[in-house]
């Protein structure tokens, strides 16, 4: 599995090697490289009559499952462009967006979507193209490494969602640097917790299959602590809501067999850091975007508690430098080819560095600060406000769990800072503001704070910010 201009599929590569390890786990059954390097290979064939090949876009609408994972391999191996598509959006804006990339096809199992079409891209059920039972024994197909190979949409939380083109070089060296990090090696079970139209769910995939591991699928409705218990996973990938369902579903130590707790997708609340590392759960905090196809930072095992309250140091095959103004940069092959607009592909680097949008900065040892997103500032009286340092100093309040804060119009400042908070007892506005007082100035301190809704967090790879947004406005 060389890294250079070409390269075999890693899945096809372990099936020669190692034919009956297992790679794919699911409640009904036991994938093994073999059976799982046949299906991708039979369901090429099918994409590839149906012109969905060499350089074709495919959207890919369905929930996570067997199914899924067969088609991302056969679109990556036949050298089509897969571009997954969030479950949770209605018929139509999956259409658009299928329609907004020019893809030659959709694959859901809506039976609503599938009517919904106007007529610009085919819409197909899975069972249509996958082939789940074949005993052939594929030939070797190498392809290039820098070919393009999926298309993610960002969360959109600020916006419409921004359409990210990778190539397979970008998938390939950031698991490659993840892999370094994290040990991960052939009969570990790598659990699927996220989504697969997500960059963290689809750097599983590519982490496992580098290494020879397993890809644990659990069942559609379980828990991520259920999943825990069932599969057998050795590595979980969690952002911080799985991370506090997980620890009070469990109240107890974590299994020894649980090697590695990856958590991101945010700011990480250092009392469920404090919960997690207590009870044993070996965990790595980390920073990573959907443009750098993943991680860019990550602890090291066995990290201590100072260090799971930074986001880690940077990966190998990345960049990372800290502008003049604070900005976080990016580069290195892991960064995506471009962003897609309209009918052009646009390269997001800025004199050869990609501004991710955070603030941060590193420490004497080497650790990356990530103080905050620069369009979540705001200015108050004049004041420059960075909500995410008021949500880390409630957070430090015993009481309160989790903390949100958002900025809401006022006629005299601008706008002021309103929080919400998930607590272990009843709210107390006037006593913690009082405690934040001795640690934030006082045109910092927020006006307001309210009960934090479940919908808002819960479900959710990213805060609903604009929720809590209107829900402050109202009062």
């Amino acid at each position: 599995m060389a890294a250079g201009p070409h390269a075999p599929c890693p899945i096809h590569c372990h099936a020669q090697a190692r034919p009956d390890a297992l790679a794919l786990w699911t409640s009904d059954r036991r994938w093994t490289y073999a059976a799982l390097d046949a299906a991708v290979a039979a369901t090429g064939r099918h994409l590839r009559e149906r012109g969905w090949a060499d350089g074709a876009r495919v959207a890919l609408r369905l929930p996570r499952g067997p199914a899924f994972v067969v088609l991302l391999w056969a679109l990556w191996r036949e050298g089509a462009v897969a571009a997954p598509i969030s479950t949770r959006l209605p018929d139509v804006e999956a259409w658009r967006a299928t329609s907004r990339l020019h893809a030659r096809g959709l694959i859901t199992r809506n039976r609503e979507a599938l009517n919904e079409g106007d007529g610009g891209a085919d819409a197909v059920p899975p069972e249509s193209i996958v082939v789940r039972n074949v005993t052939s024994r594929p030939a070797s197909t190498a392809r290039p490494i820098r070919r393009r190979a999926t298309i993610l949409f960002t969360s959109g939380s600020t916006g419409r969602p921004t359409a990210v083109l990778h190539s397979w070089a970008n998938h390939l060296y950031s698991a490659k640097g993840a892999n370094a990090n994290v040990p991960l090696r052939a009969g570990d079970r790598w659990l699927l917790s996220l989504p697969l139209y997500h960059v963290g769910g689809l750097a599983i995939l590519v982490r496992c299959a580098l290494a020879g591991a397993a890809v644990a699928v659990p069942g559609r409705d379980a828990s991520v602590s259920e999943a825990v218990a069932t599969t057998g996973a050795t590595h979980l990938s969690l952002v911080p809501t799985q991370l506090r369902r997980l620890l009070d579903a469990r109240q107890g130590r974590a299994p020894e067999r649980v090697r590695a707790v990856l958590v991101g997708g945010g700011p990480i609340p250092s009392g469920l850091l404090r919960r997690g590392s207590d009870r044993g759960w070996p965990l790595h905090t980390s920073y990573g975007s959907t443009e750098m196809a993943s991680q860019i930072t990550t602890t090291s095992p066995g990290a201590s508690r100072a260090d799971l309250q930074t986001a880690g140091r940077r990966l190998p095959h990345r960049r990372v430098q800290i502008a003049e103004d604070g900005h976080i940069l990016v580069a290195g092959p892991s960064l995506c080819v471009g962003v897609i607009e309209g009918d052009t592909i646009q390269d997001p680097r800025e004199d050869g560095w990609y501004p991710t949008g955070d603030v941060g900065h590193f420490d004497a040892q080497g650790r990356l600060h990530v103080q905050g997103r620069v369009d979540r500032q705001f200015v108050s009286g004049g004041e420059n406000i960075q909500p995410e340092e008021i949500e880390a100093a409630l957070e430090r309040v015993d009481e309160i769990e989790r903390a949100v804060v958002v900025a809401v119009p006022h006629e005299a400042y601008g706008h002021r800072p309103v929080a919400f908070v998930r607590t272990r007892g009843p709210l107390r506005p006037d006593a913690w503001r009082q405690t934040l007082s001795t640690s934030l100035p006082k045109f910092k301190l927020p006006d307001a704070i309210r009960s934090l809704p479940e919908a808002a967090v819960d479900g959710q790879l990213k805060v609903d910010h604009e929720a809590l947004r209107q829900r402050a406005r109202r009062g």
